[in-house]
């Protein structure tokens, strides 16, 4: 069985049927469909043709999420994430989790520190009932910028990340995007580079994070997971062994390098059932 844990409805041109194609072209079983709510002003205007619905919600609202579940619901498990600075959002979040059935907080991607006290009342709720909640994060590169900002980050770096770990035992964190998978390496290209080269240094954060904390997980989807761990082959197979237990198999495209990777690795068969399947179904069960 194959789970995508990381993907959004309509994304990059495809609708429902198009997704349902690519998910059965790459023996993709089932995936965590996911919003991505945020104000107008906090993402990129370049990216804006990707999103064909974006409006008051921002560019991958709940509904077209909704939709997806309705039509297909064998082949999605349904994410939701408000923004947690706006008011209700909690009871929001509630309401969708009680009406709807979602299972999963995400994908969080705000201009914001995460640990900020109002989503830290959404992941206690979120531990409370067994909900993993799933975040973005990236580093205030200027390589990024353009009108209305200087440049895009998200969540406050690895710091914020750890806060709300910390703060927040119960709950299930899954750490995604350039700003985390950078800090696979003890090295400090995370201040320059979406996507650092080279070998794997000793001392990465989330070496540490994983050890220290029982509720740390990862999504390798994206450039930014692949990258990550095609930097250094050798360290990625030794990373994925470990923490055999703590990694999701997800994509957030719709291209098939994460199987070719994982494939190229020679990983036991029984860690790649853990990384494609397992341990998302031991955070959302079916």
């Amino acid at each position: 069985m194959i789970i995508d844990c990381h993907n959004h409805p309509d994304w990059h041109g495809h609708n429902l049927d198009r997704f349902l194609t690519n998910m059965d072209q790459y023996s993709i079983d089932v995936t965590w469909i996911l919003t991505w709510e945020c104000p107008d002003d906090e993402y990129d205007p370049a990216t804006r043709e990707n999103f064909p619905e974006n409006g008051l919600d921002g560019p991958i609202p709940f509904r077209r999420c909704l939709s997806y579940l309705e039509r297909a619901p064998d082949r999605f498990i349904l994410g939701y994430a408000p923004d947690p600075r706006k008011p209700y959002a909690l009871e929001r979040f509630k309401a969708v989790v009680s009406i709807y059935g979602a299972r999963v907080f995400g994908e969080l991607k705000l201009r914001m520190n995460y640990d900020n006290p109002d989503a830290l009342a959404i992941y206690r709720f979120c531990g409370e009932i067994g909900v993993p909640v799933l975040v973005h994060i990236d580093y205030e590169i200027d390589c990024r910028g353009g009108h209305p900002r200087r440049n895009w980050w998200y969540g406050g770096g690895i710091e914020a990340f750890e806060r709300m770990v910390m703060l927040c035992p119960e709950t299930c964190f899954i750490g995604h995007a350039p700003g985390f998978w950078a800090h696979i390496s003890g090295d400090d290209q995370y201040r320059r580079e979406f996507y650092p080269k080279g070998e794997v240094a000793p001392g990465g954060k989330i070496i540490n994070l994983l050890r220290q904390y029982a509720n740390v997980y990862c999504d390798i989807s994206a450039d930014s997971g692949c990258n990550a761990l095609r930097r250094d082959l050798v360290f990625a197979r030794s990373f994925l062994i470990e923490f055999q237990d703590r990694v999701l198999y997800g994509r957030d495209y719709f291209d098939n390098n994460h199987q070719e990777l994982l494939g190229g690795l020679n990983l036991p068969q029984s860690v790649l059932a853990k990384i494609y399947a397992g341990n998302a179904l031991r955070l959302v069960p079916l």
